[in-house]
């Protein structure tokens, strides 16, 4: 087996997909938490929040709470590389991921 072919074996990705208000962004933290790539998992919180998500990295995220953007967190796991993928909610944001 190729040298591109082993990395690419090595690569696990995960997308979050739900509607909104379900919970992706905390699953996203919990995942980066136990996964290791985090200390301190931060909470989807509007206003002045003590630690906000790691997805949520808009200033516009932060002040109210939501998720705007798509956001892609890759950290190493025991022998893999996780690719994380967290959606916002709506649904026009849900078939691109689908695509």
């Amino acid at each position: 087996m190729s040298q591109i072919a082993q990395e690419a074996a090595r690569r696990r990705t995960f997308a979050i997909i739900s509607h909104p208000d379900a919970g992706k962004t905390t699953l996203t933290e919990k995942l980066l938490l136990f996964g290791g790539a985090i200390q301190f998992a931060g909470a989807v919180k509007g206003r002045k929040a003590g630690r906000h998500a790691t997805s949520d990295w808009m200033e516009l995220e932060k002040q109210r709470g939501i998720s705007v953007t798509s956001s892609v967190m890759q950290f190493p796991y025991r022998d893999s590389i996780v690719n994380l993928l967290d959606t916002p909610g709506h649904e026009d944001f849900s078939e691109d991921t689908y695509r």
